[in-house]
């Protein structure tokens, strides 16, 4: 096989939540530029018109999703239409997320619950409707979204924080538990990339400067960036690797 036909997704069947805009958009899409057919989720159906398109353009089959995430019976539902209408599920992105800046003392049980109960717990139910799909077939790969604030604190980001080091750990046991079904499990933690779930940070221009002071290569990361690391991971160039989370954040973790 040639070193590009490692990176080939090519009747690959993926599943991306959180899909209708920003990294699960452009994820999605870049599945599918690389070989998969790609089912894609959001709370509202209506809303992933646009990720459709942009799969559809590229000649592969898109398969769009209502889903909640936060609704574990809704999800297994979800993944089993997506592997059904796909033919079987070769490849999960767990990107569906969520925060609110919230100063930690006024954190309610209601404003923990919604944060932690998306990023966390239902990115393992979606993990495990996956692999009783991946098992019954040739295994495969789950990549799930983590954070910089999986790996360091981010003041009125309490819930989020925990949520996200939480996806670390679950990717780790996910990974060792899961390779006897031929499933690998990893991560990636995006660094700085404005989203319309960020933006509230970056509409502060002395926010701004200070974290560009930060970053080694000196620019926020464009959502593009993340593409690589992904199908990476989704491939058979990463065979040999599971239980593994790469930043992608222009070198902020290895500068401090």
């Amino acid at each position: 096989m040639s070193p590009l036909a490692l990176f080939s997704l090519e009747g690959r069947k993926a599943l991306v939540t959180g899909a209708s805009r920003g990294i699960g958009q452009v994820l999605a899409a870049a599945l599918a530029g690389a070989g998969a057919d790609v089912a894609v989720t959001a709370r509202d159906a209506a809303s992933l018109e646009e990720t459709v398109a942009a799969i559809d353009a590229l000649g592969r089959k898109a398969v769009p999703l209502a889903q909640d995430v936060r609704d574990v019976a809704g999800s297994r539902i979800a993944v089993a239409r997506a592997a059904d209408a796909l033919g079987g599920l070769d490849i999960l992105v767990n990107n569906a997320g969520y925060e609110e800046v919230t100063p930690s003392l006024d954190i309610e049980e209601a404003v923990w619950d919604r944060v932690v109960d998306t990023n966390l717990k239902g990115a393992f139910f979606m993990a495990q409707a996956a692999a009783r799909q991946m098992q019954a077939g040739r295994g495969g790969a789950i990549i799930n979204l983590a954070s910089l604030t999986s790996y360091v604190g981010v003041p009125t980001a309490v819930p989020y924080g925990a949520s996200k080091a939480g996806i670390i750990g679950m990717t780790n046991a996910l990974a060792t538990e899961w390779a006897g079904l031929g499933i690998r499990v990893n991560a990636v933690a995006p660094g700085y990339f404005r989203t319309a779930m960020t933006d509230v940070f970056y509409r502060d221009s002395a926010w701004q400067a200070s974290m560009l002071a930060k970053i080694p290569l000196g620019r926020f990361g464009a959502l593009g960036d993340l593409a690589g690391a992904v199908i990476f991971l989704a491939s058979d160039a990463s065979a040999y690797i599971t239980g593994q989370c790469i930043p992608v954040d222009g070198g902020y973790l290895a500068s401090i």
